[in-house]
């Protein structure tokens, strides 16, 4: 009660920054009398002023009120675009490196440009992050206007361009690009072998559009570089032919009176959980499947790969639905972001995931790939020394933006009043009485003119809506997965007189919606994009008087409507459809329709509402509204979104851990390719190692009458290649003694190394050769770390904190690659030796006869024989059997 009525008082913590924020503007509007007057030389040179009075110690506060109103008469002139004051505001919350929430059409392309400019005067350049490659080359040609008519460089990241292209775009003052484009880059860089390659520079300051797109939405799937590992892709079709073979069946729960309990039973084969989005074996499922796959026991250890390929089939086969969650392309399975719609070439289920959904689609099989490198958004992002986001739809994730990335969201309000109407809910029982409900309302608003976006969940939804609509008559365009070349032109035009635009999702998304029709993109639709055809400004003008007479019969229509046929498990999803409508005061409207068939109802208490239908009596083809039920929509969607971000904040609590990890190794990189002090780096590692050594077989407290000493002599004769001189122990020698004394014959060793080699080309070696180390031992431990994550959530039944347990073994196999590097590099460091160009020759030949040997066979014409061993097939990264302690690749399986 006491902060409602402190609220009242005072305003919220949002209107009292808005407050502050305004006197700042009423300062940027008073220099505008003192900016318009200058000529467009004069204007220009305002970047080289603010350069200088920054080096002379002003800030970038100071500068703001100037700058800002340089940046809006700028645009006035090279884009006839003027920023109003609520722009302004946007602006500063941008600058401020906080979030700013802006409704649908207010502009906040433009809005970013003021930030943008006044951050980039520093040099260390500012990034500007997009959801899409349309969106990034259309900003950085149109907004890049401004930004060059002052003077300063913009540069674009988009897919296919090459290194070179990529460095001089990141040398540039402001530089626009994708999310995934500066990820990678960032994962690139790092496993590039000279700095000189590098693209990207320091993390200086990065604007994210569409903020929660990317920062929330895409968290959930980490940027992964991955390379062809050596499992063999028949297991996927053996173990796909099983699983339609299986039953579904389902989970009964029933009260046990004696005990007090409630007790489930299983039913079928397997079960699902939509829910936990997860599929499980029963008893008799599991039973079933050995019986197919010719197993005594499916958990035997050495059966745990073929279980691990079941659980990933059956996954594949129960939750992930093709038009849904992928579709099939060109023979290749593509992912579509559940979030946008959108396809997402390139990337690829991990886990062996996307090999089981290939193998149900009877698709070739890519070969499983190993991870390489790794990085979740989250982490990246929050490299950046000042981060800013700007979006219509922030305010809901207000909590998860603050605790994962400290940013505070600040809703701005609209330029004009916003007039669309949002009527409430129309549910249906059934999905056809839905369905028949919807084409219904797009067939009447068709006939009077009134434009229509219809907002789809799944490519299913949108084909299936679009099939009645050509049965109904009524000419539409559909935007999906499928047809997502022409995205930015489909939705541009979806404001035209009595046209039907059916959308899955939020495609399009990040281009406005004109009522009445773009007249630049009709007239350049005609001349193919070429803006220097002489018809294109005759065109333009035509199609601009055009559009605005449709315009003014779009209005009385009723302006655009916004019609959902379902509702999305995130409610911002939902806000950003109802978003597109009502741009820049324009009237608008906007329902939803459901049915009990719905996944979001069917899943999260659909008996409640039915149960409701059924006791009033609603007939069929009838829709219900009701409060009750709205609520419980609502409180599904609640649910869902915190289930969700305890997925996301659980992946990124995780990947903390191995955040700290891979910066020391890339950091360990960096100091190696600069070329930092590279003897100095081996010199103690030969120091720590020797160490090492001594200490394990001749302990300080230790007579060295007891000390190992034959075992000492092969560990670093293992380790150095050479045997070492030992001390006389009847002198009783000092475990301080004997290390200073094996010290200095390694060293001895690497300056005749050195001489042999030439200081120049060993230094080279001693570069290349930790380099090559580092990777291969990262790659390894990522892979440790990947089973390591596998199994971390049984520890649970063990009362032990999983997270906790990840952190210590994290922890344990990192220590432990680390002195796997120390030791594989020396190894490989003093068992170089020269070769002579006649030496060369010679082994090749030698080398073409024994493949020459191994190819002939006597019995070539006789069948295969399948292999039989007598003990189990060891794996390349198990123990090996000889009992040296390393792995099998690392020894005998060289």
């Amino acid at each position: 009660m006491i902060r409602s009525l402190s609220k009242k008082i005072f305003g919220s913590q949002n209107d009292r920054e808005l407050k502050r924020l305004r006197k700042i503007v009423d300062q940027i509007n008073a220099l505008e009398e003192q900016i318009e007057p200058l000529d467009d030389a004069a204007l220009k040179a305002k970047t080289e002023e603010f350069k200088q009075r920054l080096a002379q110690g002003e800030t970038l506060d100071d500068l703001l009120p100037e700058a800002f109103a340089v940046v809006r008469e700028a645009a006035k002139r090279v884009l006839g675009m003027r920023h109003f004051d609520v722009q302004m505001i946007g602006g500063m919350v941008l600058h401020s490196g906080k979030i700013a929430e802006m409704k649908t059409g207010e502009g906040k392309t433009l809005v970013a440009t003021l930030p943008t400019y006044l951050n980039a005067l520093t040099g260390k350049g500012v990034h500007v992050i997009t959801v899409n490659d349309y969106l990034a080359k259309r900003d950085s040609d149109w907004m890049g206007q401004v930004h060059r008519f002052l003077g300063l460089t913009v540069g674009c990241i988009i897919h296919g361009i090459t290194d070179e292209e990529r460095k001089e775009a990141y040398a540039s003052d402001v530089t626009y690009g994708t999310n995934n484009e500066f990820g990678f880059d960032y994962l690139r860089d790092n496993m590039k072998f000279e700095l000189s390659q590098y693209v990207q520079r320091d993390l200086n300051f990065a604007i994210v559009d569409e903020v929660d797109s990317i920062l929330i939405d895409e968290a959930r799937t980490p940027l992964i570089i991955s390379g062809p590992s050596e499992a063999s892709s028949e297991l996927y079709y053996r173990v796909n032919a099983i699983i339609p073979r299986l039953k579904k069946g389902e989970v009964i729960e029933h009260r046990d009176g004696k005990i007090g309990q409630t007790l489930k039973e299983f039913t079928g084969d397997y079960t699902v959980d939509e829910k936990a989005k997860a599929a499980s074996l029963t008893e008799d499922g599991v039973a079933s499947v050995e019986k197919m796959l010719g197993v005594d026991n499916l958990y035997d250890p050495r059966h745990i790969e073929l279980l691990h390929h079941v659980n990933q089939a059956l996954k594949a086969h129960a939750l992930f639905k093709n038009e849904v969650d992928y579709v099939v392309k060109d023979g290749e399975v593509m992912i579509v972001d559940e979030f946008t719609g959108r396809l997402m070439p390139g990337r690829r289920w991990s886990d062996g995931l996307h090999q089981a959904v290939e193998a149900k689609e009877g698709v070739k099989i890519e070969s499983e790939n190993q991870t390489l490198a790794t990085i979740t958004f989250q982490n990246y992002f929050r490299m950046y020394d000042k981060l800013a986001g700007m979006t219509g739809t922030a305010d809901t994730e207000a909590a998860e933006f603050n605790e994962i990335y400290k940013l505070s969201v600040v809703v701005i309000p609209t330029n004009r009043p916003n007039q669309r109407t949002d009527y409430a809910d129309m549910i249906y029982k059934t999905e056809q009485e839905k369905f028949n409900a919807v084409i219904e309302d797009i067939r009447a608003c068709h006939k009077s003119g009134q434009p229509v976006l219809v907002g789809t969940i799944s490519i299913e939804n949108s084909e299936r809506l679009a099939a009645q609509l050509k049965k109904s008559g009524v000419p539409h365009h559909v935007l999906n997965a499928k047809h997502h070349e022409k995205e930015a032109e489909i939705v541009a035009q979806a404001g035209r007189l009595g046209s039907v635009t059916i959308a899955t999702n939020m495609a399009g998304r990040g281009t406005d919606i004109v009522l009445g029709g773009n007249p630049d993109m009709l007239a350049k639709d005609v001349v193919n994009g070429d803006t220097e055809d002489e018809r294109y400004a005759e065109l333009l003008e035509k199609f601009t008087v055009e559009c605005a007479e449709e315009k003014q019969k779009v209005l009385e229509a009723g302006g655009l409507y916004i019609l959902g046929t379902e509702r999305h498990e995130s409610r911002r999803i939902d806000n950003q459809l109802r978003g597109r409508s009502g741009r820049q005061g324009d009237p608008g409207a906007s329902r939803f329709y459901l049915s009990l068939e719905d996944d979001l109802l069917r899943i999260f208490g659909s008996h409640r509402v039915a149960f409701i239908m059924d006791k009033l009596k609603i007939p069929e083809n009838e829709p219900i509204e009701h409060g009750m039920i709205s609520r419980a929509i609502e409180n599904a969607q609640k649910k869902v979104e915190g289930h969700n971000f305890d997925i996301r904040k659980h992946l990124i609590e995780y990947d903390d851990v191995m955040n700290r990890q891979r910066e020391v190794i890339y950091d360990q990189r960096r100091e190696v390719l600069a070329g930092e002090n590279i003897r100095g780096t081996y010199n103690a590692i030969i120091e720590e190692m020797v160490e090492d050594i001594v200490a394990t077989f001749c302990p300080e407290k230790v007579s060295p009458e007891d000390w190992n000493v034959s075992s000492l002599v092969d560990d670093f004769i293992s380790q150095f290649n050479f045997p070492p001189e030992m001390p006389d122990l009847e002198s009783k020698p000092n475990t301080e003694e004997l290390t200073e004394s094996l010290k200095k014959q390694v060293f001895k060793r690497l300056i005749d190394k050195e001489e042999e080699f030439t200081p120049a080309v060993l230094e080279h070696l001693m570069t290349v050769l930790l380099l090559q180390v580092i990777d291969s031992q990262w790659k390894d431990h990522l892979l440790s770390i990947d089973h390591l994550k596998e199994g971390i959530g049984l520890r649970g039944y063990g009362q032990k904190n999983p997270k906790e347990e990840y952190k210590r073994e994290a922890y344990n196999l990192f220590m432990e690659m680390m002195g796997r590097i120390r030791q594989e590099v020396l190894q490989k460091l003093f068992m170089i030796q020269l070769v002579q160009q006649d030496d060369v020759e010679r082994m090749e030949e030698e080398q073409k006869k024994r493949k020459v040997v191994m190819n002939r066979s006597d019995e070539a014409d006789k069948p295969a024989q399948p292999v039989t061993r007598d003990e189990d097939k060891v794996g390349r990264n198990d123990p090996c059997p000889c009992g040296s302690g390393k792995k099998y690749k690392k020894c005998c399986g060289r």
